[in-house]
């Protein structure tokens, strides 16, 4: 338990798809799998590069909230069941509220990976 004041540290792990049904996909298998304690999705246009030519798509972001032991098992899970031939994973590091910290350690349990 930490202090109410203390800010302590939590991974973001982002990454986005094409539609909602593979939004609610990927959220359902990493709240099953206990790797995070909430995916948050939210839609976003993304511009970019590809195969040559400058694209333009509707995504949806995932945020998944976790803690570092949970990283690598959630980055495993995302990469064997990504839509993606090369799906954007980008863990951030922040600071959150002691409170909300230890909510999100408790809820991330990782003991399997879904494959």
């Amino acid at each position: 338990m930490t202090r109410p004041t203390a800010l302590c540290e939590i991974l973001v792990v982002s990454t986005t798809v094409a539609t909602e049904a593979e939004a609610r996909r990927l959220a359902q298998l990493i709240l099953q799998a206990r790797l995070a304690a909430c995916v948050q999705v939210e839609p976003i246009t993304a511009y970019f590069h590809w195969q040559g030519a400058l694209q333009e798509d509707r995504e949806l972001r995932l945020a998944c909230k976790t803690v570092a032991r949970a990283l690598h098992p959630l980055l495993d899970l995302l990469r064997s069941q990504h839509p993606y031939a090369l799906p954007q994973l980008v863990v951030q590091t922040l600071e959150a509220s002691g409170a909300y910290a230890d909510w999100v350690d408790a809820e991330v349990a990782p003991t399997r990976v879904v494959a």
